[in-house]
């Protein structure tokens, strides 16, 4: 076949591509090359390039994830954040990430697994500061002196006046809007007769920031109620037990609550020497608004609904917020005749009781002198 090509003339046609670079003239193949070494160049500053790039972005990218990234803290400033009953870490995280407490999620659940008490964080409002260290923030939930909730205490005996003036200030509001929420819709049960005196447990309560009078109110009567079921008292007599709870906790002190109890049940019923009046002097100051002291001639001729000496039986409403102590002796009475008893030292608390009036009126006597040498109590 080649000597037929040779015979057409096939010394004119191109041929193989070796032979083309082989006859190429040089100029041209110095061209190549200088083409094949710019390429070589510009390739490798492009990749010095993105390989400076991935050195600022690829970390950035994987704190995200990985939590490499986290404020030095001690964080500035002060935001307030909320962490949900039953929250796990990673939500917690979540929340602390959302308000810039903490750098990323990432670095709160490191710094959460890291430290064994984590899981004692408890669910509430706190008041943090922002961009804090991952560390700072776990020990921050579990310091309850960073908990933003409002923390109100109502002692026993505490009267609906008392309670609605220790609530207002812990809410930051006048008294006479707590007294308006009272007057609403506070979850009174219906033995409570509209009158809410007595109807707040007096314990320790926290409630949110944000919570309403209505909302604390509505707490303590829902925890008094609470406290009469666990009691297995009648629904009918609820009303009665708190009144003389109430009396119970106003005239004794704890350790003769359950003998206090008992002549209260007992002058109810007698119809010898009492004849069904209490003469309580609790009751008497408590109708002209008063919650202690001796009250004076004038104060027990004073005729109000509370005056026991004036009106036979339980007053109309309990005259204060009787504790669970004062509760129990309520319900479990001493066994006993008494029909008096009087504080005999005002100081101490001591407390006489008797069955006759001729006892009683030796051991009013003895509170008599020792008020003489005491005056200023």
């Amino acid at each position: 076949m080649s000597d037929l090509f040779d015979e057409m003339g096939g010394t004119d046609q191109p041929g193989s591509r070796r032979d083309r670079r082989a006859h190429a003239p040089r100029e041209v193949k110095a061209s190549r090359r200088k083409h094949r070494v710019r390429t070589a160049f510009i390739t490798g500053f492009l990749m010095m390039i993105l390989s400076a790039a991935a050195v600022v972005v690829v970390p950035n990218f994987l704190s995200v994830d990985r939590g490499v990234s986290d404020y030095p803290g001690p964080g500035t400033g002060s935001v307030t954040v909320t962490v949900p009953e039953g929250a796990t870490g990673r939500e917690i995280a979540s929340i602390l990430k959302d308000a810039d407490v903490v750098a990323t999620t990432s670095s709160f659940i490191d710094a959460y697994n890291a430290d064994p008490r984590a899981s004692s964080i408890q669910p509430g409002t706190f008041t943090l500061k922002l961009q804090m260290s991952a560390a700072g923030a776990v020990t921050a939930l579990l310091d309850p002196a960073n908990k933003a909730n409002i923390t109100v205490t109502i002692p026993e005996g505490f009267t609906t006046w008392q309670v609605y003036d220790r609530l207002a200030s812990a809410l930051s509001v006048d008294s006479s809007d707590v007294e308006e929420a009272a007057a609403g819709d506070i979850g009174l049960p219906a033995e409570a007769d509209g009158q809410p005196e007595g109807w707040y447990a007096p314990l320790t309560y926290t409630f949110e920031p944000d919570v309403t009078a209505a909302e604390a109110l509505s707490e303590m009567v829902s925890s008094r109620i609470s406290q009469l079921e666990e009691l297995s008292v009648d629904r009918s007599d609820w009303q009665s037990l708190l009144i003389k709870a109430s009396i119970i906790e106003r005239e004794g002190n704890s350790t003769d609550f359950a003998q206090v109890a008992r002549v209260i049940e007992n002058r109810l019923v007698d119809s010898t020497e009492v004849n069904g009046y209490l003469q309580m002097d609790s009751t008497v100051l408590y109708g002209l608004g008063k919650t202690g002291g001796v009250p004076t001639s004038d104060e027990l001729a004073e005729d109000t609904p509370f005056n026991t000496y004036l009106h036979k039986g339980l007053p109309p409403t309990p005259i204060g917020s009787a504790g669970l102590d004062a509760l129990d002796a309520a319900v479990n009475p001493a066994e006993g005749d008494w029909l008096y008893f009087v504080t005999v030292n005002l100081d101490t608390g001591e407390t006489k009781f008797a069955a006759t009036l001729a006892e009683h009126n030796e051991n009013v006597q003895e509170f008599r002198e020792w008020l003489e040498k005491n005056p200023q109590s």
